[in-house]
């Protein structure tokens, strides 16, 4: 029998990678998450509740910065060399994503340099890397595109001595009813690669040839819609006054309709979904709401001559389509319409929708706003941030794989 195989998560968030990589075997070493919010919810969800961590007795457990942590923690650091199977997760994306204002100078990007500094002090035997589809371009500079980051990423890497590899997975093929188009990297120490210079690679096409029979084994299919995703989760089964928050009102199920719902509510006894509030709308966003769902293309951002008639002025609201697949959900909710109700999602649809299960529970705040935007993940930013766990099932399945060949 093999042993069980051990990883560090940084850049966590609320733990949806990490989720996949328990449910296909890992063992977590520790997690690097700088939010508060975030990591409650990672702590309660993976440490207390599913003992998921090995923690080392060296390092408070609690949310940590990348770079007080390379600081203080150094030689710690260096002496596990060696030690670690893998180093997964990949630096925030914000700077670099496509769906927001791509800034070569948000600090959060030099966040890659760290990454690639805990890396050389910690020589994990494989690399699993992700983020944005925009962490592939180029910024443009005087009118040229300057150098994209995964180049960047992959040029230090292979410096390292790692063996790289990238592609862009969509996660709508595996499974999740969402299009989410995000960057891949494999790194594979290229001493234990030895004479194979495709092992990185054969990630990815392992990857590709599995994803039919995981899905199966879920009794679920590739094509999970939004629809299939959140049908029993609508605002007319009924609703009761939220106890945290009493002006407020939460919903309940209804028997699920689909398998996918069955697979997300199959460890959840009571009929009260974990963070399932809805928002308090006014009369008159409901009937503007009523008359877009009606009126309007789904899943396609609202015509300007729409917009002009509500005198609206956010940048993005997309009447979601049940049929289809969800497009890629940001940190953001009033971003969507709710395909058959006049109402924005709810965390838990959000969570659904990231193919969180229905007992991982959410901490801190619904939502924030202002200045304060900066500092807080409140429960929507930390699931539009997440990789869905049930990638990253698949691609731990593979892992393991791979590890067990080196």
């Amino acid at each position: 029998m093999s042993r069980t195989k051990t990883y560090i998560d940084l850049f966590s968030g609320c733990g949806g990678l990490s989720l996949g990589l328990y449910n296909a075997g890992w063992k977590g070493v520790f997690a690097v998450e700088k939010s508060l919010d975030a990591f409650k919810t990672l702590e309660y969800n993976l440490i207390t509740k599913r003992q998921h961590f090995n923690w080392p007795s060296w390092l408070p457990q609690e949310a940590h910065d990348i770079n007080e942590l390379l600081k203080v923690y150094k030689k710690q650091l260096q002496s596990l060399a060696g030690t670690i199977d893998m180093v997964a997760g990949g630096p925030p994306c914000q700077g670099f994503s496509m769906a927001g204002r791509r800034n070569e100078s948000d600090i959060r990007n030099q966040l890659v340099n760290s990454y690639i500094k805990f890396i050389r002090l910690v020589k994990p035997k494989i690399i699993f890397f992700e983020n944005v589809k925009g962490f592939t371009l180029g910024f443009k500079k005087n009118k040229d595109k300057g150098i994209a980051y995964s180049e960047y990423v992959t040029k230090k890497l292979k410096v390292s001595g790692y063996q790289v590899y990238g592609e862009l997975i969509n996660f709508a093929d595996y499974g999740v009813p969402q299009k989410r188009t995000r960057f891949i990297l494999i790194g594979i120490q290229k001493e234990l690669a030895g004479k194979n210079k495709l092992l990185a690679q054969s990630f990815f096409q392992k990857l590709q040839s599995n994803k039919v029979s995981f899905c199966n084994q879920k009794h679920i299919t590739i094509g999970t819609t939004l629809e299939d995703a959140i049908s029993d989760l609508l605002m007319s089964n009924g609703t009761y006054q939220a106890k945290d928050t009493p002006k407020f009102k939460m919903g309940v199920y209804k028997p699920a309709q689909t398998q996918y719902q069955r697979l997300l509510r199959k460890d959840v006894q009571q009929n009260n979904p974990d963070s399932h509030r809805f928002a308090n709308h006014s009369k008159a966003i409901i009937d503007k709401f009523t008359t877009i769902l009606a009126i309007s293309k789904r899943n396609k951002d609202l015509d300007q001559k729409i917009k002009e008639l509500y005198n609206i002025k956010k940048h993005t609201i997309i009447p979601l389509d049940g049929p289809g697949k969800c497009p890629t959900i940001t940190t953001l909710p009033d971003d969507y319409i709710h395909y058959c109700e006049p109402r924005i999602l709810t965390v838990r649809e959000y969570a659904r929708i990231q193919s969180f299960p229905d007992d991982f529970e959410f901490k801190g705040k619904y939502t924030t706003g202002g200045k304060i935007r900066t500092q807080e993940v409140p429960r929507y930013s930390q699931i539009g941030n997440a990789i869905p766990p049930l990638f990253g099932e698949q691609a731990g399945v593979i892992l393991n794989d791979l590890i067990n060949y080196v």
